[in-house]
């Protein structure tokens, strides 16, 4: 068994093998109670003990390895993925502030997948430096966004789906179909790809960590839900009244009110509701921003 006071490396060679050993190593270290959790991460902040930081990293390199897993459909090798990812987990538990009442899962997955999806874009040769974030953003999100729509065919993209993802990721329509050719070149490795091509036993989705879902990726998930709950609660408060009441009304219900139905309540134009409605929508978004600054729940750029 490995021990708790290093973390655990991939070996730098040994292909399959090695990452097989890697993943099995891993399902070792336990989870950690809150309790303990947070009295680690009191010690490495405040006395730098380099034992108790090995242990927070240690028992979340089983959450690294399942996001990792997550984006193997770039073409790159898995190991590198995990390496990635465990250089963002270490960088997340090193600011790490347990006092702020996160789980460390919860501040973590930002770093995690903020440092595989940078790893990504410096190795795949379709996508520069100089990317924009809302191409980086479109790049991430396009074959998801394809998976919903259907659209499966090859070539370029309908019209209608073009305009629907471009809708949807704020990005221009020449972007979608630009970055739908760009990737297509890609030869992308297919997620049921076998593991060996000779017998063609097993693939690679066969290995995820486990079955089940990550004890520490649910409770990270159920509490990143409540923070962003948190966090647009009190970024409404940014909003006056009537701002609040038009944004709720079209944008956070179940079934939006129309620019007519609002017009007639405030006694103004359509076109004034909607230039309320965007104004709203932008304060909102500026403060949560803020906000998400404020408490370090996004990566310093």
């Amino acid at each position: 068994m490995a021990k708790a006071n290093s973390v655990v490396s991939i070996p730098a060679s040994g292909g399959e093998a090695g990452l097989n050993r890697y993943l099995s190593e891993i399902k070792k270290f336990p989870i950690l109670a809150p309790e303990e959790e947070f009295m680690l991460a009191k010690r490495w902040r405040e006395h730098g003990d380099t034992d108790a930081a090995a242990r927070l990293v240690n028992s979340h390199l089983r959450l690294v390895a399942k996001i990792a897993m997550g984006y193997r459909g770039y073409g790159l090798p898995v190991s590198e993925l995990i390496s990635e990812g465990n250089i963002g987990l270490m960088q997340g538990v090193k600011k790490f502030e347990p006092d702020r009442g996160f789980r460390l899962a919860t501040y973590a997955m930002w770093w995690i997948r903020a440092s595989i999806q940078e790893f990504i874009l410096r190795s795949w040769s379709l996508v520069k430096m100089g990317t924009t974030a809302a191409q980086k953003k479109l790049f991430f999100n396009l074959r998801r966004m394809k998976n919903q729509i259907d659209a499966f065919e090859e070539g370029d993209l309908k019209p209608e789906a073009v305009t629907k993802i471009a809708t949807d990721l704020g990005v221009t329509e020449d972007e979608v179909i630009s970055m739908n050719r760009r990737m297509g070149m890609g030869g992308d490795t297919s997620l049921n790809a076998p593991l060996r091509d000779t017998d063609g036993e097993g693939q690679w989705q066969d290995f995820l960590v486990s079955e089940e879902p990550l004890q520490d990726e649910v409770i990270a998930d159920k509490e990143e839900r409540r923070v962003r709950h948190d966090l647009l609660v009190e970024a409404m408060d940014s909003l006056n009244d009537r701002e609040k009441h038009i944004l709720t009304e079209r944008r956070l219900v179940d079934e939006p009110k129309t620019l007519e139905d609002l017009s007639q309540v405030y006694g103004v134009s359509r076109e004034r509701i909607r230039q309320i409605e965007v104004r709203a929508f932008e304060k909102l978004q500026a403060s949560l921003i803020r906000l998400a600054g404020e408490q370090r729940l996004l990566p310093a750029a």
